[in-house]
């Protein structure tokens, strides 16, 4: 473990060497948050009803302002270094260090998963919790909250591996990257919840494991139950995803390295 502590502790003191990116995210978040409030403000007082879909306004607006901070959160940018160590040919080098690539990988970007929880997240969620006047429950769903957030961040760097593999094929990821992230952030339920999209859509999401990145944590962290049927099936389906993807991700990447061609180095 010590090794994997010692990538942790690199990728911390590399994160807080940029401290004026989170100054913009901060304020970046800001402006769309503000446009997120105004904007389904004026949703629920068109639809004339303080309940659309299953959910109150100030549930959709936890939910998106968390949704927006676990994004912050989860991101690794795990596509793009992929890319770029294809591309300059340093991929070599890291497949011959004494640890799993998709491992190394990992435990590399952890150090930016503390920072970015203690310096965006946690404030967040606290203003939030402060700000609603207990819409939030502070109980037992807490507890299953941060066990789907952690299955979010394996399904979601699975699918940012997977997609990065296929970088040794095409030696250029810009493109499949951007076309990932929309496709991520509409079904993931990080743009417009779940709850909103048409039946046949709603159902079509479910068959999907982007559901179980955002939607899935924050619909348990907003459930009224404390250990009620949906939250526990919730969690079996992120525990299933969880599984097939990483596994989805390590076989892809055995394959796919039979391509491998460096130009650069």
């Amino acid at each position: 473990m010590k090794k994997y502590l010692t990538l942790t502790r690199a990728g911390i003191i590399e994160a807080l060497q940029f401290r004026l990116s989170f100054a913009v995210i901060i304020v970046g978040n800001l402006l769309y948050l503000t446009v997120i409030y105004y904007l389904w403000k004026a949703i629920y007082a068109s639809a004339g009803t303080n309940v659309v879909n299953g959910m109150t306004f100030t549930d959709t607006l936890i939910y998106l302002v968390l949704a927006t901070a676990l994004f912050n959160f989860m991101e690794m940018y795990t596509v793009w270094e992929i890319g770029r160590n294809i591309q300059s040919g340093k991929i070599v080098l890291d497949l011959i260090k004494p640890m799993p690539y998709r491992r190394y990988l990992f435990w590399s970007f952890t150090g930016s998963f503390v920072v970015q929880f203690f310096l965006t997240f946690l404030p967040t969620f606290i203003v939030v919790a402060v700000l609603t006047k207990g819409a939030i429950r502070m109980g037992a769903n807490l507890a299953f909250f941060v066990l789907s957030v952690i299955m979010g961040v394996i399904i979601n760097y699975s699918i940012d591996f997977i997609v990065g593999t296929i970088c040794l094929y095409t030696e250029s990821i810009w493109g499949i990257n951007i076309m990932k992230q929309v496709i991520v952030l509409l079904f993931s339920g990080a743009v417009i919840p779940v709850a909103f999209f048409p039946e046949g859509l709603k159902n079509f999401t479910y068959c999907l494991p982007f559901r179980a990145i955002y939607d899935a944590p924050l619909s348990i962290l907003l459930s009224s139950g404390t250990a009620d049927s949906s939250i526990i099936s919730t969690l079996l389906v992120q525990l299933f995803w969880c599984l097939f993807m990483t596994a989805a991700s390590v076989i892809f990447w055995k394959i796919s390295l039979r391509q491998i061609t460096v130009n650069g180095g």
